[in-house]
């Protein structure tokens, strides 16, 4: 049976309650995505998020943009595990890859860098991020919109090119707590 409320409820001991002994503000501090994402904050306000990200994942459509951009700005080593693989566009039909240029980027940035590569007959990068990165209590973020790791207890992000880069160069993901 389904049951509509028009406000919240908590699990208390497992069973839904409307009457729980524990506000909104407390119940959402019990959550496992308040755990992940405080625990990767490094700022002092728990409202005003600075995260710092245990690792990035990003596919030959974006690593190129993302590395070079970085490499403008300054960058000199990958702070983090980066791994740079391949996804939408990596096969073609008569052999050898579309982005045979990008593979030969991402390799050679992988080594300067210290990041890892990931060559397109081996893994793809979702299936490597879930194998190789994610892990309970963990924080990816990823140039892929569908980046999500969540039912192995990592909290996944999937954004744009400029946070991946802030991450490269040391900076933070700053948001307020949703």
């Amino acid at each position: 049976m389904i049951t509509l409320r028009d406000k919240g409820i908590f699990l208390v001991d497992g069973v839904p309650s409307e009457t729980a002994s524990v506000s909104p503000e407390e119940g959402r501090k019990q959550t496992m995505a308040y755990g992940i994402l405080q625990s990767h904050n490094t700022s002092d306000d728990p409202q005003k998020l600075r995260i710092r990200f245990d690792a990035m994942v990003s596919h030959d459509i974006t690593y190129v943009g993302i590395i070079q951009q970085a490499r403008a700005s300054g960058l000199r080593q990958f702070p983090i595990p980066y791994a740079l693989t391949n996804c939408h566009n990596s096969l073609c039909a008569v052999g050898g890859t579309i982005n045979e240029d990008d593979h030969v980027y991402g390799l050679s940035a992988a080594k300067k860098y210290g990041g890892i590569y990931v060559p397109a007959n081996q893994s793809v990068i979702h299936s490597y991020a879930r194998e190789q990165m994610a892990g309970c209590g963990k924080m990816i973020l990823g140039s892929d919109s569908h980046t999500r790791y969540g039912a192995l207890g990592t909290m996944a992000v999937g954004e744009g090119g400029p946070e991946l880069c802030k991450q490269l160069l040391k900076n933070t993901c700053d948001l307020d707590y949703p």
